[in-house]
């Protein structure tokens, strides 16, 4: 559920150049796509390929040359200026594994960030041609049409994803498989495509574990906004310095449900 928010006067204007500028990256990333780029390993092991970096050189170049005095914040080339008052959080391609073996359901996340809070976010598919837009007060959007989530208040008629069981370690793993044994249907894949989904009515909940700050600070204008609820597993608002653990849930009842099955006892 959002909360009343009164945009900045500049939101317009940074809103315009953002989807813009998601939309020039767009081919960057699809002159890649299922043409096999060269995979290397980052320390944390996970893959990357010159499309995440050549993305996001891209749209930091642009960035800085439009708003110097804007902070950036991206996956593949760390932090600048991160205590501006704005701050512009890229994750060039969300779902690099996705990517790499030729699945479509990878994105493009952009964020804006006032005072360290999500302004709005961005949510684009280039393979499918869907963009998720949401800004705090405005609304969701998928390509021009408002968005909506479900209103399931039960757990078990709720539809739940996570990216893969991978990211749940320990204590993690078994309140994950708790929540898992709570719902109707769970299923795996998607990386930001699930939480995009969970705005558009599609599915009920996303947990995950283990995510960094421009994995998820685009998700939650466009999941809130819809009518949705995103924080860590303790009920906080995220922010660039939650813990990495996410549950986004399409309400505010299946939410709390959901942070109970988390909190409990194994």
């Amino acid at each position: 559920m959002s909360i009343p928010h009164t945009v900045p006067a500049w939101t317009d204007e940074v809103l315009d150049f953002a989807q813009d500028l998601v939309g020039q990256a767009r081919s960057i990333a699809l002159r890649w796509f299922r043409h096999r780029p060269p995979i290397e390993t980052k320390a944390d092991a996970s893959p990357v390929t010159v499309a995440d970096r050549g993305v996001e050189e891209f749209l930091r170049a642009e960035i800085a040359r439009r708003y110097p005095d804007h902070g950036l914040l991206g996956e593949e080339f760390g932090i600048q200026a991160g205590e501006a008052p704005i701050v512009w959080s890229i994750d060039p391609i969300d779902g690099t594994r996705s990517f790499i073996t030729g699945n479509p359901l990878w994105g493009c996340l952009l964020a804006v960030l006032h005072e360290q809070r999500p302004l709005f976010g961005i949510i684009d598919i280039p393979s499918t041609g869907e963009r998720w837009v949401g800004v705090r007060g405005r609304g969701s959007w998928l390509n021009g049409e408002r968005c909506r989530t479900r209103t399931v208040t039960s757990l078990q008629e709720a539809i739940l994803q996570a990216t893969t069981p991978d990211i749940f370690e320990g204590e993690d793993a078994r309140a994950f498989e708790r929540l898992s044994a709570a719902v109707h249907l769970r299923r795996f894949g998607g990386d930001c495509y699930a939480y995009a989904l969970l705005a558009s009515g599609m599915i009920d909940l996303v947990a995950e574990a283990g995510l960094m700050p421009y994995d998820y600070l685009a998700l939650a204008p466009v999941i809130e906004e819809a009518g949705g609820v995103i924080t860590d597993w303790q009920g906080r608002a995220l922010s660039p310095k939650s813990d990495g653990r996410v549950l986004a849930a399409a309400n505010a009842e299946l939410h709390r449900q959901a942070l109970e099955v988390l909190a409990a006892q194994a």
